[in-house]
């Protein structure tokens, strides 16, 4: 079956009627818990159901909200969550801006496609309209970087040459079938089968919304190749709207950089490369003072007159090396050192030192109490930690088990 929005890919309100309502779930793409709802099927739609690389439509029936729209062999079937009277008359209304959205970049899809062959022979195995921007996966191991510039000037005067774009309806059994590009039919396709035609350029067998000229496009910016599965390359681009809203982020981002770091946008990239020099000299000094600061704790304790059996350290800003340099320079043959660092509520990093029978008894309690997990050996115990606001709790338990213990433990 042809649905009205594959007539029209134009019409954004249309009047139909409910065939059938019937209760379902639907699963949320996000995951999460099914909503309960119902399945309508009307007489026709302008609502498009996902295929052909083209995701659905959104809109409303009435003032109902459609969630989803997929294709049961000539049904389209609309997920709503309040009921519909079967036989009741009924308005639908399209989400326009999506709609328009999917259309550039579909068509877009098909310009670049049938470019990709012509010039350099390079044919399309699949391709994926995302959210952000959309793929193109050729049947080639790489594409050059001049490849990808040619191919770009090359779409982007066809859409200046105002090349009509046209939608036919052929037989199934038509010979002129065998002659259009096309990557199958679904094994459930009834109906005519509709042929895409891009003047001149391609004819293509496909399902989904298309625009009526290449100007709609407006412009194509191909923004460069990834690596695709089985040797092949995908082609990453946008088309139209989404090309007239990069260029406003990158502005936006561009502004924001020149406030941030006092300089023009050419000079952007020297000035980030200084910070970033900048960055790592401070982090090698702050790592070489939380060094001479760990030794410097741990002398201090070593020097009290009356050295405790317990030693226990939180710092914020260090790391597992900044507690094993003091448990080194400490020792732990007497004394049980308990060092942690990180946030002093949530997450963070500790480590248990001291004779080798006491470590190997408390450091998986600790471990416990900390909400964390760790391992450990000669005497050392260390590891992660989601409750560090337990360390109370932690330092009370190793000073009971000191107590009852003799006190040359």
């Amino acid at each position: 079956m042809v649905f009205q929005c594959q007539r029209d890919s134009w019409a954004r309100q249309f009047a139909t009627r409910v065939v059938s309502c019937r209760a379902a779930e639907l699963r949320p793409e996000g995951g999460g818990e099914p909503l309960r709802g119902f399945q309508v099927v009307l007489e026709d739609t302008i609502l498009f159901p996902e295929g052909g690389g083209q995701p659905d439509d959104r809109g409303l029936i009435g003032d109902v909200r459609v969630l989803r729209v997929t294709r049961r062999g000539p049904e389209a079937i609309h997920f709503v969550q309040s009921p519909l009277e079967p036989g009741a008359e009924v308005l639908l209304s399209l989400d326009w801006d999506r709609r328009f959205d999917h259309m550039q970049q579909h068509s877009g899809q098909h310009l670049i496609t049938a470019m990709a062959e012509q010039m350099f022979g390079f044919k399309t195995t699949s391709w994926e309209l995302g959210r952000q921007r959309s793929l193109i996966e050729l049947d080639t191991p790489s594409m050059t970087a001049e490849q990808v510039e040619t191919l770009e000037r090359s779409v982007n005067e066809k859409i200046r040459e105002r090349v009509p774009v046209a939608v036919r309806e052929l037989p199934a059994d038509d010979p002129e079938i065998e002659t259009v590009r096309s990557r199958g039919l679904p094994d459930d396709h009834v109906g005519p089968v509709r042929v895409v035609d891009i003047k001149g350029i391609d004819s293509n067998m496909c399902c989904g919304t298309h625009v009526s000229n290449l100007s709609d496009l407006q412009v194509i910016k191909l923004l460069g190749t990834e690596k695709a599965k089985k040797n092949k390359t995908n082609l990453v681009f946008l088309a139209g709207n989404r090309v007239l809203k990069s260029v406003e982020q990158s502005h936006s981002t561009e502004k924001a950089l020149t406030s941030l770091l006092k300089s023009g946008p050419g000079e952007h990239v020297e000035a980030v490369k200084r910070l970033q020099s900048s960055v790592k000299l401070l982090q090698k000094n702050n790592l070489n003072l939380l060094r001479d600061l760990a030794v410097l704790i741990a002398q201090d304790f070593k020097n009290r007159a009356a050295q405790s059996q317990l030693f226990v350290l939180h710092r914020k800003e260090a790391d597992s090396e900044f507690m094993n340099i003091i448990a080194n320079e400490v020792g732990t043959e007497e004394a049980l050192l308990f060092l942690t660092v990180g946030d002093e509520k949530d997450a963070g990093l500790f480590l248990l030192a001291g004779p080798v029978e006491a470590v190997e008894n408390l450091g998986p309690r600790v471990a416990e109490l900390l909400g964390g997990k760790g391992a450990g050996k000669r005497g050392r115990f260390q590891g992660k930690a989601s409750k560090m606001s337990r360390r109370g709790e932690v330092q009370a338990l190793l000073q009971e088990f000191l107590s009852q213990r003799s006190p040359e433990m």
